[in-house]
């Protein structure tokens, strides 16, 4: 299926810059739902990104229902890959519908509002859970690090298997 565009919403920054880089490297249009809606037709082949929260992949649904969504990128904490069975059970992704989880970053000042209330709680628990395990692994080691000092994580090198499912198409 040829592409027409990327599609992204993003929280803090870090997917638009993942929808940025794979712009860049596709040579494909890359807009913010937002900026989709009023330039690119219905029913056009997208490639959808979204921050995730809680497993939801934020823009999914609303790009779902708007265009055909040839894969999607959910972008969060937790390693690359490491949520991609998840986030498609979890925001009930067609089969035929890859969908690859990326790991972005964590900058606490960013957040707003409720996101602000919900990470603080988060970073919290899940922060002292991982500072108690004594056998913490390397993923885990890092997000701990994005807990409690920020950071981020985006690069080309998360992109690779979404690059090599479109060089496949």
């Amino acid at each position: 299926m040829a592409i027409d565009a990327i599609v992204y919403t993003s929280n803090t920054g870090y997917t638009a810059e993942y929808a940025r880089l794979l712009g860049e490297k596709t040579g494909l249009p890359v807009l913010s739902l937002d900026e989709a809606k009023p330039v690119l037709a219905k029913g056009s082949a997208v490639i959808c990104l979204g921050w995730l929260m809680a497993g939801q992949i934020k823009g999914y649904k609303k790009a779902a229902k708007r265009y055909r969504v040839a894969a999607v990128c959910g972008v969060g904490l937790g390693a690359t890959g490491g949520q991609d069975a998840s986030a498609r059970k979890q925001n009930r992704v067609p089969a035929e519908v890859p969908v690859f989880t990326l790991q972005g970053g964590f900058d606490f000042a960013r957040l707003t509002g409720i996101y602000r209330a919900m990470m603080k709680t988060f970073i919290k628990v899940v922060g002292g859970q991982l500072e108690a395990k004594a056998d913490r692994t390397p993923d885990e080691e890092l997000t701990l690090k994005l807990l409690r000092h920020g950071g981020s994580c985006v690069g080309e090198a998360h992109l690779a298997a979404v690059l090599a499912w479109m060089e496949q198409q």
